[in-house]
């Protein structure tokens, strides 16, 4: 398939696909002729880049974790790296938590407070 229908299937502009394809994140794919010729590979790859960018993950990070081997994705390398932004999710939630714990404790003080008018 043409960019074209690889950037409706993914959502990702024409623009950021070269740009991806430029950095090394997703393979070149074979030419015919001027055009470029996109596989579902590319497309499965390409959604996988669009998740893990919304959970938080750099191009830097992407690039360190999409390696390939005779231009085949390692995807144990991939499930690694999925491990590896749960925990840090996991620890921000746990934070999260901490931070939401203390701001009920003050609420809870402040309300006990008899000079404090209450909206």
């Amino acid at each position: 398939m043409y960019i074209g229908e690889v950037a409706k299937r993914t959502g990702l502009s024409v623009k950021a696909i070269r740009l991806y394809e430029a950095r090394g994140l997703i393979t070149a794919p074979p030419r015919q002729g001027r055009y470029r010729v996109y596989n579902k590979s590319h497309v499965e790859v390409l959604l996988l880049i669009v998740e893990a960018k919304a959970l938080g993950a750099t191009l830097a990070e992407l690039k360190d974790a999409l390696i390939y081997n005779n231009g085949t994705l390692d995807w144990s390398r991939v499930h690694g790296f999925l491990a590896e932004i749960k925990n840090k999710l996991l620890t921000q939630q746990s934070d999260i938590l901490k931070r939401i714990d203390a701001i009920e404790r003050c609420i809870s003080t402040l309300d006990s407070c008899p000079h404090i008018q209450h909206a």
